[in-house]
Parts: C-alpha cells; structure tokens; sequence
C-alpha cells in the first residue's frame, strides 16, 4: 500500500514538473513575443482608425466634430486621421517609437474629452454607466498602458532618427 502511495506522489510530483516546464516555456514565448505584439497591435488600431477618418467613414467622425466645434470638421477630422496614422507608423518602427509617444501623448487626452463636453453622448447613467461611444472612449486606458509598456522599451532600442 505505501509503495501504490509514492508512486501516485512520484507521478503528481513528474506532472507538476511538466506543467512548470511548460509554464516556463510558455512564459519565454509570451516575454519574446509580447512587446512586438502590442506594438503592432497598437499600431495597426492607429493606423485603421486614423485612415477610416481620412477617407471620411469612421464612426467617430460625428463625434470628434461635435467636441472640437471651433474648428470645422471637414478639416480638423482628416487631420487628426492623417495623425492617428503617423502615430501608427512610427509605434510599427521602432527608432521612432518616441516620436509616436509624442504623438499620442499630445493626442490622447483629447480622446477623453467628450466624456466632459458631451455627457449626453457617453452615459447612459452619469458617472458608470456608458454608452457605446463611452466604451469606445474608455478603451483609450488601454492603449495608454500599452503605450507606457511600449514607453519603457525606448531604451532599449537604437536612437531615433
């Protein structure tokens, strides 16, 4: 009986080993690939969002032009399209990950702006409750932990250009 007994502790202790193994693995996969990952995650969001702005059919078209109503849409959307892209190139190639941190910094806190100048919009139920374009708004937080994550491989990399 206690020899049935160390061997079902053996064989708990062989899979145990087998699964930290595969643990580890599984972490040096997702260390090596994380980073590239969110960068081009990140970058490709930019660039699709700021294109679908430029070529006139984002959804949040509306939106933006009705937070910066000082200046007409017509202009200041395609622009802020034409950023959002460049912001999306430069996240994609990493010397100039800077400069799209920039970028995104200058442009980022004017995403939150309509939760602020357009509450009626963004909440179903003022402060918690949101609507689609509230959820569109607030997803923004990722994208800044991504950037801050993204951030904190500047210097690592080789200068910008």
């Amino acid at each position: 009986m206690a020899t049935s007994e160390n061997e079902s502790k053996d064989t708990i202790i062989v899979y145990q080993e087998r699964l930290d193994a595969l643990d580890a693995t599984l972490a040096s996969k997702m260390d090596r690939w994380s980073v590239p990952a969110l960068r081009a995650a990140v970058g490709a969001v930019f660039i699709w969002f700021g294109a679908l702005k430029v070529l006139g059919v984002s959804p949040a078209g509306d939106l933006v032009a009705s937070t910066v109503y000082i200046l007409p849409p017509e202009f200041f959307v395609p622009v802020l399209g034409v950023w959002e892209v460049v912001i999306g190139i430069c996240l994609l190639y990493p010397p100039l990950t800077r400069v799209g941190l920039l970028l995104l910094a200058l442009q980022l806190p004017g995403t939150f702006l309509p939760m602020v100048l357009l509450p009626e919009v963004v909440y179903t139920t003022l402060p918690y409750g949101l609507t689609v374009e509230g959820q569109y708004i607030v997803k923004n937080l990722v994208i800044i932990a991504g950037a801050l994550v993204l951030g904190s491989t500047v210097r690592d990399e080789p200068a910008s250009v």
